[in-house]
């Protein structure tokens, strides 16, 4: 049977006091079966009613009787062999009738009698109704009635002791029909609130749980705090534990084992199962042999609510074989690895409502019905996107703002945005005190500085580098602390950051400077212009917008002597600061305003350098020993002539100078940063010489494109099996180093786009095989086409990608036919070229998705091309174009064929432009 969120009508209507109301004559069966069915009745969680056998009995029904009958769902009536002999019981039979007969809420039970004895009166039956026809009259009325009773009441359906061997399966399917109809609901009685985005949760759960499966099955639901995990698992536990001998929801174990420990909840366990309430546990492993044999050949459904530690699952449901087969086990918690640890398979990420859910569930809590009120209808979205989907803040919210004004409304949204909703923020927040001192450190970072830059990013920044904190991250992420995408990025919820940032704003509530890291602001400005930083700040994030200008009080930096991070993007600050913290870590200050570095700032620890966009013209002076510092970037630093002596920093790993035009000394020092991995000079136009040798074996890109004074680049010693990327596009470098075939078997990426190569040997180019993208163009006309080394040695790029050669000045031929061993090609660009036609074999590049032939002026026709479904042809302002081939062939392609053609007819009925064919 599928989960459902749908509840029984009569449940729905009525709040019973009782479940069942157990009718019987005690001379037959009260110290026997029906002693023994109450007890499994009760024992099961089903609320039934038992007369008190001192109960004085007479020829009317005590009101008391009368009084459980109305209050009970169902009733039970044991018809056994003196049953009719007693007035009290059919009197009671009659009223049970009266009462519930319309409802079809009888259930008869034939202990030790037919059913048909029982209908006609026969038997036992016939003689009890002679006594009590000689007592009150033959055609007496109410004797009669009590006739009529029976008789329908053994139309109903029921059970029949003959047809069990042994009266404990009798008893148990009693139990079970009795529960499958009276199982609680989550759905209070009287109460017409729906479950709000449950149903289809339930049905993928359902799923998980295989009720048919006749094995012992563990279901974990995870996520953060509020989302509905435990509501989710009661509608669970309710629905299905009909289906089970033994059904046990422990609930708050986090708590509890907290408070009380581990023994109280075996306790709790057993309790439920023994039915006893002091159950005598001595200690934890005491509990777990207790539990094992209590379990072991049962069918249990067993759910844990709210599990934060792998002990917890350890100690109170171990392994599998303490279960007998058929039994499930649901967990419900906040760390996912907690699953992992135990072994579920595949943990259920619970997710939190979509727009419309959210809205129906707040709508429901702040207007008792489904949709907002006219006029609380934008507010009402206002409160749903603050809530993020989260269903506790939904209710928490709508519950608060039930009946208030619109402007109570306003007010209070206007205090969410700087005050978080105390029952929402101490939930939360538990997820956090669950954290390790290092954990919640990486935790407040990235929730504070995340409101500036992605999550992923502050990770990145922040974390990367190190192997310790990446478990942080794992983490954080099992914690539901922070979510990550199907792309594998790191994000975080909004009440999730706003708690975070909270946390923080609690360490010193009305001075910004007191707090440890600072990232609104209004707030950076106050401690800046106000002087009213202190030893407390460990960080400060930064970014703006847009570029501003201000004048701050640098003289703030000598207070923070324990400052860690600074990263300011956009500020133009007209005075530099004359002292910065030596405990800084990550510097990372965009419009840098001073000439150089503070002469006494010595950052030990310093990993991360970047002063773009700076009014830097040199680092330091001298030799500044920084040991830990991986990254440099100065780009766009206009005024920088010199580079640092890079003796000092040996672990350096990142060097990126682009655009500094006025860069002209490179200290020799940096020939010895073997462990870099970036260099990259890009635009450095002022740049016209390089050591002549480097020994960088990690070194994985080397860019000098657009640094056109630039006329001879490095030999690269020693093995550098790492090196990707040889970028020399716009400069005027003349050769290559002869150490260049060397690296041709990692290189994946070439680019010589414009600048001025002399012919290079053959040899080089052949063993360019796993080249994924290449640039070349604009050579000098004068040039005597300096790719026909290259171009005959096509067939051996078997892993290009992209293929660039933008005026090159290629003419007929130049492109061998053999062009089609370029088997992973996904993008040709020839614009501006002589040619008058194309290889024929360029359809056989299948996976050619882009070819681009503009300005190509001397073009006659295009060969037939791939069949790609996804081919783009450019050919704008090929003026001599006058065979496109199979063109009515291009017009009946599919549909799903996206070629975009820029190709015109002219008046001489050449194509030069702007024809397109999509789909």
């Amino acid at each position: 049977m599928a989960l459902s969120t749908q509840t029984g009508s009569a449940g729905s209507a009525f709040p019973w006091k009782y479940d069942v109301f157990l009718s019987f004559i005690g001379e037959d069966t009260r110290k026997s079966f029906t002693d023994h069915l109450y007890d499994k009745l009760q024992w099961r969680g089903i609320r039934t009613f038992r007369d008190d056998p001192h109960l004085e009995r007479g020829t009317t029904i005590s009101p008391e009787l009368l009084t459980a009958i109305e209050q009970s769902r169902f009733a039970i009536i044991v018809l056994s062999p003196n049953y009719a002999t007693s007035t009290w019981c059919l009197l009671e039979l009659s009223k049970i009738v009266r009462w519930m007969e319309e409802r079809g809420r009888i259930l008869p039970i034939f202990y030790e009698v037919e059913p048909s004895d029982v209908r006609h009166q026969r038997g036992s039956f016939a003689e009890a109704f002679e006594k009590h026809e000689e007592k009150f009259g033959e055609d007496n009325k109410e004797v009669e009635g009590w006739r009529e009773c029976l008789t329908k009441v053994a139309n109903f359906a029921g059970w029949s002791s003959k047809d069990y061997r042994y009266e404990t399966e009798l008893i148990r399917d009693i139990v079970q029909e009795l529960w499958s109809k009276v199982r609680p609901s989550l759905t209070l009685f009287g109460s017409s609130e729906k479950l709000v985005g449950m149903d289809t949760k339930l049905e993928e759960i359902d799923v998980l749980l295989d009720k048919e499966a006749n094995d012992v099955r563990s279901i974990g639901i995870w996520g953060m705090g509020g989302l509905g995990k435990t509501t989710l698992a009661r509608q669970v536990y309710e629905s299905v534990s009909h289906q089970f001998e033994v059904c046990i929801f422990l609930a708050n174990v986090r708590e509890v084992s907290a408070t009380q420990g581990l023994v109280h909840l075996q306790k709790q366990i057993l309790s439920q199962i023994l039915k006893e309430e002091n159950v005598q546990v001595w200690n934890v492993y005491s509990g777990i042999t207790m539990i094992k044999r209590c379990f072991c050949n049962k069918v249990v459904l067993l759910v844990l609510d709210d599990v934060d530690q792998p002990e917890q699952l350890e100690n109170l449901v171990g392994e599998k074989d303490w279960f007998g087969s058929g039994s499930r086990i649901i967990i419900t918690t906040r760390d996912r690895h907690v699953l992992v640890t135990y072994g579920v398979e595949k943990p259920y990420e619970l997710k939190g409502l979509n727009e419309d859910e959210a809205l129906q569930l707040f709508s429901w809590k702040a207007f008792r019905k489904y949709v907002p009120e006219e006029d609380y209808a934008e507010l009402s979205k206002s409160f749903v996107m603050y809530a993020g989907g989260l269903p506790l803040a939904l209710k928490t919210l709508g519950s608060y703002l039930y009946q208030r004004s619109p402007d109570a409304w306003n007010s209070a949204l206007a205090k969410l945005r700087s005050t978080p909703n105390k029952t929402i923020f101490d939930l939360l927040k538990v997820s956090y005190d669950g954290l390790d001192e290092m954990e919640k450190k990486i935790f407040l970072d990235i929730t504070c500085y995340s409101s500036q830059r992605q999550a992923s990013f502050i990770i990145e920044l922040l974390y990367s580098s190190d192997i310790c904190n990446r478990i942080a991250i794992e983490v954080l992420v099992d914690k539901s602390l922070l979510t990550r995408s199907q792309g594998n990025q790191i994000g975080i919820h909004d009440l999730i950051q706003e708690m975070g940032c909270a946390i923080v704003c609690q360490e010193s509530y009305e001075e910004p400077g007191g707090r440890s890291r600072l990232w609104l602001r209004n707030d950076i400005f106050h401690v800046f212009t106000k002087n009213t930083g202190t030893e407390a700040i460990e960080g400060i994030m930064l970014h703006l917008g847009k570029l501003e200008e201000a004048d701050w009080n640098l003289e703030a930096f000598s207070k923070m002597r324990k400052l860690k991070l600074l990263y300011i993007h956009n500020l133009r600050l007209s005075l530099g600061p004359k002292y910065l913290p030596n405990a800084l870590i990550f510097l990372n200050w965009s419009w840098y305003p001073s000439k150089s570095l503070p002469p006494a700032f010595q950052p030990d620890d310093l990993t991360e350098l970047s002063l773009v966009h700076s009014n830097i013209d040199h680092l330091w002076n001298g030799i500044k020993y920084l040991s830990k510092l991986k990254s440099i970037d100065l780009s766009y630093s206009i005024n920088l002539t010199r580079t640092p002596d890079f003796t000092g920093i040996p672990s350096l790993e990142r060097l990126v100078l682009v655009g500094c035009t006025k860069l002209v000394k490179i200290h020799p020092s940096i020939a010895l940063l073997k462990r870099l991995k970036i260099w990259n000079f890009r635009d450095c136009k002022s740049i016209k010489s390089l050591p002549s040798e480097v020994h960088m074996e990690f070194l994985e890109t080397f860019d000098v494109s657009g640094c056109s004074k630039l006329r001879r680049i490095p030999e690269f010693v020693g093995q550098m099996k790492r090196f990707s990327k040889l970028s020399l596009g716009g400069s005027a470098v003349e050769k290559l180093p002869s150490s260049f075939e060397l690296l041709s078997e990692s290189l994946v990426k070439l680019d010589l786009n414009g600048s001025v190569k002399r012919e290079q040997p053959y040899s080089y180019f052949h063993q360019l095989q796993n080249l994924i993208e290449s640039s070349f163009g604009f050579f000098p006309r004068k040039s005597p086409h300096p790719l026909i080394p290259l171009l005959a040695s096509l067939k051996h790029f078997s892993c290009l990608r992209e293929l660039k050669m933008n005026d090159c000045n290629l003419c007929e031929g130049e492109i061998p036919n053999d062009i089609s061993s370029l088997s992973s090609l996904q993008s040709l660009q020839l614009r501006g070229n002589n040619f008058v036609s194309l290889p024929a074999s360029i359809h056989l590049l299948s996976k050619l998705k882009h070819i681009n032939v503009r300005d190509c002026k001397r073009l006659q026709q295009l060969p037939k091309l791939p069949v790609n479904r996804r081919l783009h042809v450019l050919a704008d302002n090929c003026t001599s174009l006058q065979v496109f081939p199979e063109l009515m062939r291009l017009l009946e392609v599919p549909l799903s064929l996206s070629l975009s053609l820029s190709l015109s007819l002219s008046h001489d009925g050449s194509y030069a432009g702007n024809l397109s064919f999509l789909d």
